[in-house]
């Protein structure tokens, strides 16, 4: 694959100009594009002295600590991603405990030349940790007697207490959901993000929204639980019910989503979740303190302005329903032969995964392994992970191929809705190939589209990194993202950033589960990835790039167990 078509820019059709709101986003989009002569603005150097503090923390609040459990053989991590496979666990204080464990706790501690820092299960872009999660709750048996709101706590792993809900606010609440569920509500503090990265922040931010929302659906499901993701809760009502109206300044925290969390075997006749929070349990909470003071992160900021200006853009304000059914015109009816059950833990698997620093540069990876990946990554009916999102599929996989067994090195697309093919094949250059690989099972929507060596475009699209070169295969998530945003607005903007996270927490797990590692890449040039991809206009755009390999291991790095501090 040459490197002849990286001359420059790709040109960028007239955007959709409907509401001001889209305009802010396209304007914020094409802003934050690294470029071949210039990197998206931020302050080029670390201000270590405000670093932020990476864990948020409620002062004088009631905490409740949760227990450390071990892990355990069962579930299996592919038994997982299908639906009813695993006995409902009662929500107690052991399935709590091993609900938040197995997702957003620390997982391990690194330490190097006098310097130590957290790993979390919950990956995040520079391990800055952006995301924050809520708890929304019944009692709890032998933890609470009350119906609460509450913040996890990682640095602690215990849930700290903001507000206490009446008997007869959680049950108009919790009228259209099934018996035995909870809510979980992720938000984002994006000054931890911006510090280091500046403007693009807001993308990162919304990438490990996603990767949040895939850790709690794979922690559930090992519980036995299903995940869906609530569209019918406007953010003004979610600040609220969170008590983030309290917060201000750049420090404050900002609502992203809400997910409902039942048994598999819960009555359920259709995909949504649907809750409704009473109007008097508003306006009491609006007039109420809640319990605890969030602690400051920095002693001084930068602030980027038009972050704040896109976030507002995208606030999601008029409820209506992002739902789409999964029907067999929708999804992929994939029959995968390699898709027998391997047998390995799901707890394992899930608190051991890592992100690698560096790939080998000579991994390869079976086919085999290479087809379960982009199976699971693809939705198809019956397959719970996937389905924690209630929209049709928005992102496809443009994949660069450097070694994987019996696939000719090249560029690949993986079509993860039928709506995509001919807008793809429209949208990409010309001459490109679209045959099935020899061998790829019939089901799988994988197509070759040119066969080349691309390990030296590939690093220079992801910011000249060798890792992308290295490792069995890289790839870019490409967005729908005119039809996206067309279709819903700008409020789905970062929408696109939580299915790509989503996938991306797929991979992860993924390439664990092969004995091998991966990691994201946030900085890739942009527009140079559409240019390769004959790409011209917003039609479609790169907005996650991915490598999986052989990694190299550090050996001056030290581990350090997870709670270390609490003993």
């Amino acid at each position: 694959m040459s490197t002849a078509r990286i001359t420059g820019l790709a040109r960028m059709s007239k955007k959709p100009s409907n509401s001001s709101n889209l305009d802010a986003v396209y304007e914020y989009h094409d802003r934050t594009k690294h470029q071949l002569q210039r990197y998206a603005r931020s302050l080029g150097y670390m201000d270590w002295k405000n670093q932020p503090d990476p864990f948020r923390r409620y002062d004088q609040s009631l905490t409740l600590p949760l227990d450390h459990p071990h892990s355990t053989e069962a579930p299996s991590y592919d038994s997982l991603f299908e639906t009813c496979q695993t006995p409902a666990a009662r929500i107690n204080r052991d399935s709590i405990s091993r609900l938040f464990y197995e997702s957003l706790a620390i997982s391990a501690w690194k330490q190097a030349s006098g310097n130590r820092w957290s790993l979390r299960v919950n990956p995040s872009s520079g391990n800055l940790h952006p995301t924050e999660a809520y708890l929304i709750t019944g009692p709890i048996q032998d933890l609470s007697e009350v119906s609460a709101v509450y913040h996890y706590s990682a640095y602690a792993h215990a849930l700290e207490r903001r507000a206490i809900l009446t008997k007869e606010e959680w049950r108009t609440l919790s009228t259209e959901l099934p018996p035995d569920f909870l809510l979980i509500s992720l938000t984002s503090i994006y000054w931890r993000e911006s510090w280091k990265y500046g403007e693009r922040a807001f993308r990162y931010c919304h990438h490990d929204v996603g990767h949040a929302i895939g850790a709690v659906t794979f922690a559930a499901a090992a519980l036995g639980w299903k995940t869906r993701l609530i569209d019918c809760v406007t953010d003004t009502d979610l600040t609220t019910l969170l008590g983030l109206h309290q917060q201000e300044g750049i420090e404050a925290e900002h609502p992203d989503c809400l997910l409902a969390i039942y048994p598999f075997d819960a009555d359920r006749t259709r995909t949504d979740s649907i809750i409704d929070l009473p109007v008097a349990l508003l306006e009491r909470l609006k007039t109420i303190e809640f319990e605890g003071s969030p602690n400051a992160l920095s002693n001084d900021h930068h602030d980027w302005p038009i972050i704040g200006h896109v976030a507002r853009a995208c606030r999601f304000n008029s409820p209506r329903p992002l739902h789409h059914e999964h029907h067999s015109r929708t999804v992929h009816d994939l029959n995968n032969e390699f898709d027998a059950d391997r047998r390995i833990s799901a707890r394992r698997i899930i608190r051991e995964r890592r992100s690698a620093l560096a790939m080998d540069g000579h991994g390869t990876i079976g086919s085999n392994t290479f087809y379960r990946m982009l199976m699971h990554v693809t939705p198809h009916a019956g397959k719970n992970i996937i389905e924690v999102l209630p929209w049709r599929a928005c992102v496809s996989l443009a994949i660069f191929v450097h070694r994987v067994e019996g696939l000719p090195a090249g560029l690949y697309m993986l079509v993860r809705d039928f709506a995509h093919e001919a807008s793809l094949k429209k949208t990409l250059r010309s001459g490109l190939c679209w045959e099935k690989p020899d061998g790829c099972p019939k089901t799988l929507p994988l197509y070759r589209l040119q066969e080349a060596d691309a390990r030296e475009v590939t690093k220079i699209i992801s910011c000249h990194q060798d890792i992308a070169a290295d490792g069995a295969f890289a790839l870019g998530m490409l967005a729908a993202f005119d039809a996206s945003l067309e279709q819903h607005g700008a409020l789905f903007y970062p929408r696109l950033f939580w299915e790509t996270g989503l996938i991306g927490q797929i991979l992860y797990l993924e390439a664990e589960a092969a004995g091998i590692r991966s990691t994201g890449i946030g900085c890739f040039f942009d527009d140079v990835m559409h240019e390769v991809l004959g790409i011209s206009d917003h039609s479609w755009q790169s907005l996650y790039h991915f490598t999986v390999g052989a990694p190299l291991e550090d050996s001056r790095l030290q581990p350090l167990p997870a709670y270390w501090h609490l003993k």
